[in-house]
């Protein structure tokens, strides 16, 4: 075999190449080791899987050679086993390859990778931080007012272009010199954002942290039996940070070693991680660089009238129930039962991005509470309970609106977690079998991408030691901090939590990778009922609501890092620096997002019930942790008979969707989407179906602009509004009020 190969003393490489080939229907394996100069050939007889063939960088000249051209046999097998450089700078290592002929189609950018240290840049960083703070203020204003946050990974991924191009131009312009934007600096952008907002909402901020404090502790009723004065934490910066830290990096080690299994083995979707990867892709090619730009300015100009939009508004809130917050969109009848429109563009942005199965089931869940079920039960005042009582307390009206809901969140959440687990182990059993009994047609389907892209991300390898050390060194720190932080929840029952978690993290990120679905917080509600009920009358409502944080929260992180594993597999970008992205983005979160959550709880009324954030699902949660330890007698009267249907109604709901045909099945509302507007009112509800209706014309009159710019136009209203808020956070700190009271009032009649 005579290779062409060149000098290479100015750039030596040790090069191993594996490949296999048939003769006379037998498979042979040939490991070739290519080191300065000298070429060694090892010929093995084996029985293996076939693949297709690929190219591969034979010398230091980047010369590409097909070894089937140099052997004669038909090629089936070609993998790079082993590739280093023994000499020259690490930082410059970069694989190469030049025109893949027939089976080509890589683009010139996923030819040429930069080594894992280069993905990860100082301005990839700084965006990845403004970002994340915009987002996590965006994330804070939904959880805590609605408790319903959309998936913004693909906005994320927006804005993160939008922030490079525009950095680059302004700097091309000040005749400076800028490094490429890549589509792998994309991906870690993305990575580095969605982590940090990510514990806004998924750090317990509006829920199970919440649920702690003596105002949440109130509501629940001071006499109820089970809501201990003991089970009290006022929310603190301080801990708030630790705690977060302690818990939030244990999730992102536990399925390390399992990511070639999800991503590669299996081929799970995980279709949001499709989804980001496919957007960042289309961004950078020749026709995606058009289409990208159009979106940015779009997101340009609807950011702009976002933003300006919420700054003319605060000028008419100077108020209660002052301002276009509250204009009496329907009449007043309508609005005392929060049925108007808010014009807040947060909202309005978010419903573009949901469903319209989400944003209808949201419009007909307060349709069924406020619109029918409250006015009725209103009017048993005097019969079912005592007509003197505080609006609050859980014996009253308020009582039905919070079991009733839980229920139907119980009720959708049991029937999909079951479904999940069945689902999921019915998929690995069968994914077991086809490994069994793999044919060699499945591997030839192969195309070259496919093959690049497996091999770029099973050889940017990360340890095995580094995950199971880093993971039993912060289970253990976890271990002892927390029960100083809550005595109320023993170490052992955390040592138990983190024995069974990765178990039950690699289930919710199988089923995630499958369904789209994060299952996170119905694993956290189980650890919540088991843990109360252990915890006992005096300690079963914080142990409780910390056990749920700790379960939660290392599910729902080990299910990110899946999907972000995903989009970096799909975009060529190495894990490594994917990990790294997301400790750093996960680092800056746990400041973030209490910095953020405090920046609205010193302005605003937070966990008022007839405020603007109204943190609902923090009562919710306490509720249930109180329900854990006494069981139903907390409940006010007829309330468990109601909650018994109101369950039943939602694991039937959620039967008939899936048994019916697809026709009709596409038309059932969802039970967990109907439960949000039970205590939080239909405002926000008629909000996102504005934005949603908006999305169905636009459809209709011209869907290839709508598919490209709904997404920009989104991102826009959000981040426009939800910049906003910062200022305004600052001038209810400063005491500076709006000028002007907007209020509406019945006419006089003659």
């Amino acid at each position: 075999m005579a290779l062409n190969s060149g000098s290479v003393h100015h750039r030596p490489y040790y090069i191993a190449v594996k490949t296999s080939f048939c003769l006379n229907s037998l498979k042979f394996q040939i490991l070739i080791t290519w080191k300065w100069e000298v070429l060694v050939v090892e010929f093995i007889y084996f029985v293996g899987f076939a693949v297709n063939p690929i190219f591969i960088l034979f010398s230091g000249r980047n010369h590409i050679y097909r070894i089937g051209d140099y052997l004669h046999f038909p090629v089936v097998d070609c993998e790079i086993v082993g590739m280093e450089r023994e000499m020259g700078s690490h930082e410059n290592r970069e694989i190469e390859t030049e025109n893949l002929g027939e089976n080509g189609g890589l683009p010139d950018d996923m030819k040429r990778l930069p080594p894992w240290e280069k993905q990860i840049t100082i301005r990839g960083m700084i965006a990845g931080l403004f970002i994340g703070m915009i987002y996590s203020v965006v994330s804070m204003k939904l959880n805590l007012s609605i408790g319903l946050v959309p998936n913004l990974n693909v906005s994320a991924a927006l804005l993160a272009f939008v922030f490079i191009r525009t950095w680059t131009k302004l700097l091309e312009k000040s005749n400076f010199t800028t490094t490429p934007f890549t589509r792998q600096e994309n991906t870690v952008i993305q990575t580095c954002a969605v982590a940090c907002y990510a514990l806004s909402y998924g750090g317990g901020f509006a829920s199970y942290l919440l649920g702690m404090s003596r105002k949440i502790y109130e509501q629940a009723g001071v006499d109820t039996r089970g809501n201990s004065p003991a089970n009290l934490k006022e929310p603190a910066l301080d801990w708030m940070i630790g705690f977060l830290f302690v818990v939030s990096f244990v999730g992102l080690l536990a399925l390390v070693p399992l990511r070639k299994i999800m991503i590669i083995d299996y081929k799970l979707p995980y279709p949001s991680g499709t989804a980001t990867a496919v957007l960042i892709n289309g961004f950078h090619t020749a026709k995606g660089n058009k289409m990208a730009k159009k979106q940015v300015r779009g997101f340009g100009k609807i950011f702009s009238f976002s933003f300006m939009w919420s700054f003319f508004q605060w000028f008419y809130s100077g108020g209660d129930q002052c301002g276009f917050a509250n204009f009496p969109t329907f009449g007043l009848k309508a609005w005392k039962q929060t049925f108007f429109f808010d014009f807040s563009m947060t909202y309005v942005g978010a419903g573009m991005i949901c469903s319209h199965l989400v944003n209808v089931s949201l419009l007909l869940g307060a349709v069924l509470s406020w619109g029918i079920m409250w006015p009725l039960i209103d009017q048993r005042k005097g019969d079912w309970f005592p007509k003197d009582i505080k609006e609050s307390s859980m014996k009253s009206l308020n009582g039905y609106k919070v079991f009733i809901s839980i229920s139907l969140i119980l009720g959708d959440g049991l029937y999909n977690f079951v479904k999940t687990l069945l689902f999921t182990f019915q998929s690995m059993r069968t994914t077991f079998n086809k490994k069994n009994q793999i044919s060699e047609s499945d591997d030839k389907d192969q195309n070259t991408v496919d093959i690049r892209r497996n091999e770029v991300f099973k050889r940017e390898s990360i340890p095995l030691w580094v995950s199971c050390v880093g993971y039993v060194l912060f289970s253990v720190v976890s271990t002892i901090i927390i029960p100083m932080m809550f005595p109320q929840l023993k170490w052992y029952y955390i040592v138990v939590v983190y024995i069974f978690a990765p178990s039950l993290s690699f289930c919710n990120a199988y089923g995630t990778g499958l369904t789209d679905m994060n299952m996170s917080y119905n694993y956290g509600k189980v650890a919540l009922f088991v843990l109360a009920a252990l915890g006992g009358e005096e300690n079963g409502v914080v142990a409780g609501l910390i056990g749920c944080g700790l379960v939660k929260s290392m599910v729902s992180i080990s299910s990110d890092l899946m999907h972000d594993m995903k989009t970096a597999h799909l975009t060529l970008t190495s894990p490594r620096s994917m990990l790294v992205s997301q400790a750093i983005g996960t680092a800056i979160g746990c400041v973030v997002a209490p910095l953020t959550f405090f920046l609205f709880y010193k302005a605003f009324d937070v966990g008022n019930p007839n405020g603007s954030y109204k943190a609902p699902y923090a009562l919710i949660y306490r509720n249930m942790a109180i329900l854990g330890v006494e069981g139903f007698s907390s409940l006010p009267r007829h309330c468990l008979e109601l909650c018994y249907g109101f369950f039943g109604f939602a694991v039937l709901v959620n039967l008939l969707r899936d048994m019916a045909p697809g026709k009709v099945g596409r038309f059932v509302p969802l039970p967990m989407a109907m439960a949000v507007p039970f205590l939080v009112g239909g405002a926000f509800a008629i909000d996102m179906c504005i934005g949603s209706l908006a999305v169905y014309v636009w459809n209709r009159i011209n869907r290839k602009e709508a598919g490209l710019m709904v997404p920009a136009v989104a991102s826009g209203l959000i981040c426009g509004d939800g910049l906003w808020i910062l200022p305004s956070c600052i001038l209810a700190l400063a005491k500076i009020n709006p000028p002007i009271c907007m209020n509406f009032f019945p006419g006089k009649t003659s």
